[in-house]
């Protein structure tokens, strides 16, 4: 078995080329984590999907191949991937609304890899910053659940073949559809999920794969840098699913002046400081209550970001 026939039927010109249906997107992405297909293949493959434009069916047939070829995680309530190059973003705010979501009770299990980041914007050296353990391996990150109700699990981790799909951006020089199945991929199951994007047509791309996957609760914005992290001086618009049904919700602006995330000049000790109360910056707090509420939302829960962020212990330990 080999790639040839999905090549084909993408590629065969003007008025008789086609997209993939989800079976056949399926056993494309389980040929490629075989290793059995060559790699020439997979790249046409995708840089032909990239061309067309990826559909729902496709991305939810590949997400299934994934899913399949993954380990057991453990129990979680929220999925928040975080998969975002972030070279216009400045500090990954979201960590801790993610950490405030967790405090609400939620088992939040975050996944990704970060490329091209700046210092200010890295994710995985601000994990302590934020109290959140960046587990090496799954039962790490069942004990970081078990003991905080929140985890970073790297992508090599749990599934590192998709890391390496992800690595041929720097032989085909463009981002492919990998991307998005690792933001659609929810590898432990959860019930809810958040993502974010950062061009805008992917947010009715990812609502509607996850239709297609029986998502019963998910949560869609354009954030900072693509990540799920709302700004808190504009009004957003959700794409959500709500018992598996397409959802839009709008929310106005919390803070009246227009602000862009990147102009707050801080360094990243300033997450810490901020939980602490040694920060008083009120844009950067409500960046942090703004996406909490948010990815509450998605979750269902009756709890507001705005008290549980009163609420909230000094310290945070990781």
């Amino acid at each position: 078995m080999s790639l040839t026939p999905y090549i084909h039927a993408m590629g065969r010109g003007p008025g008789r080329a086609r997209n993939l249906d989800a079976a056949e997107a399926e056993a494309a992405m389980r040929l490629i984590l075989s290793g059995a297909a060559d790699a020439h293949a997979i790249g046409a493959l995708l840089m032909l999907m990239r061309y067309r434009g990826e559909t729902p069916e496709e991305i939810a047939g590949f997400t299934r191949a994934a899913r399949a070829a993954l380990p057991a995680l453990p129990q979680v309530d929220l999925d928040w991937p975080s998969y975002a190059a972030g070279r216009s973003r400045g500090l990954p705010w979201f960590l801790l609304a993610a950490r405030l979501v967790a405090q609400s009770g939620a088992r939040v299990l975050i996944h990704g890899w970060n490329s091209h980041q700046s210092d200010r914007a890295d994710v995985r050296s601000a994990l302590a910053l934020a109290g959140i353990a960046r587990a090496e391996s799954i039962d790490a990150a069942g004990r970081a659940l078990d003991r905080d109700g929140i985890a970073y699990l790297p992508l090599e981790c749990f599934a590192p073949r998709l890391l390496d799909l992800l690595h041929l951006r720097k032989v085909l020089g463009l981002r492919s559809c990998i991307n998005t199945v690792c933001r659609m991929l929810n590898p432990a199951g959860a019930q809810a999920a958040v993502q974010g994007v950062f061009h805008p047509p992917y947010l009715g791309l990812q609502q509607a794969s996850g239709a297609v996957l029986g998502q019963p609760r998910l949560c869609i914005l354009k954030g900072g840098g693509g990540e799920f992290e709302r700004n808190p001086s504009k009004p957003v618009s959700l794409h959500r699913l709500t018992d598996g049904r397409p959802d839009e919700t709008r929310l106005a602006p919390i803070i009246p002046e227009a602000q862009r995330l990147s102009d707050l000049p801080y360094p990243p000790q300033a997450l810490a400081d901020l939980w602490s109360g040694r920060l008083h910056d009120p844009f950067a707090q409500a960046i942090v209550t703004g996406t909490a509420q948010a990815a509450l939302l998605a979750l269902a829960s009756g709890d507001d970001a705005e008290t549980l962020w009163t609420m909230r212990p000094e310290s945070l330990a990781a």
